[in-house]
């Protein structure tokens, strides 16, 4: 383990990756998902089924992803496309703000290399209505498809969200959607921070990693131009449908 397999590239669309908290703090805490070591909040994967056309045209089955983009979420989306077999059901995102660069493109290589279709929403679990929240959790993390619907009502995008969604074969958003692009901030996960000395060559080589990702995927590297400016001014930049086409971020606007 060396200094980079301890690093974490946190997207946040202000200037720290406070808001990956933002979620876990508007109610109790889920616990961790990968054994104490992982922390609260990781994305969790689970089947969402449906009616007639409750994913898209002609589908009623997709791959819930849900939470924070953690050091280790990419080893839960293996393990269950591996529990799931060959079936290729899109993956709907709920991506809860900020998390960690590094893996959201690991996620994505994952879902293209699976030949699977992305798109965003909150799967709403008919059994959690009225289940309180740890009986919830513990539904989904049950490992049986559960009768859901895709609430689109509100759906925001952030840097993390659009690397794991580049990764779709075809990609989608509702046409009113919020995709924000903020700046990424290095840390080392075991320790405070990471040195001045080293921030800069790091920025610049996960800056040609981010390009390079993206041109893999069919998607515009500009959008490393918009993050890195960003990053500078401390701000973030909101992206309109015709951006999102333009730089190749979906592949059409979901209904």
């Amino acid at each position: 383990m060396g200094l980079i397999s301890a690093l974490v590239f946190c997207a946040a669309s202000f200037a720290t990756c406070a808001r990956a908290q933002e979620k876990m703090q508007q109610g109790p805490a889920r616990p961790p998902v990968g054994g104490v070591a992982s922390p609260q909040g990781s994305m969790i994967f689970y089947a969402g089924h449906g009616g007639d056309e409750a994913c898209g045209a002609h589908c009623s089955d997709w791959i819930a992803a849900e939470g924070v983009v953690q050091w280790d979420t990419f080893k839960r989306l293996f393990a269950f496309l591996d529990r799931s077999g060959a079936h290729k059901a899109p993956v709907v995102l709920n991506v809860w703000g900020g998390g960690d660069i590094k893996v959201a493109m690991g996620l994505g290589k994952i879902i293209r290399q699976r030949g699977l279709d992305a798109s965003a929403g909150t799967t709403v679990v008919a059994g959690c209505v009225k289940a309180t929240d740890a009986d919830c959790f513990a539904l989904k993390r049950g490992g049986q498809p559960l009768d859901a619907k895709i609430d689109t009502t509100f759906v925001e995008c952030d840097l993390v969200c659009v690397l794991v969604l580049a990764g779709g074969v075809h990609r989608s958003l509702p046409a009113d959607a919020k995709v924000i692009i903020g700046g990424m901030d290095i840390r080392n996960r075991l320790a405070p921070n990471v040195s001045a000395e080293h921030d800069q060559g790091l920025h610049t080589y996960y800056d040609e990693q981010l390009e390079l990702y993206l041109s893999q995927m069919g998607v515009n590297p500009q959008i490393v131009t918009i993050m890195e400016r960003d990053s500078k001014t401390h701000r973030a930049t909101t992206l309109t449908n015709n951006d999102w086409l333009k730089l190749g971020l979906v592949t059409g606007l979901a209904l």
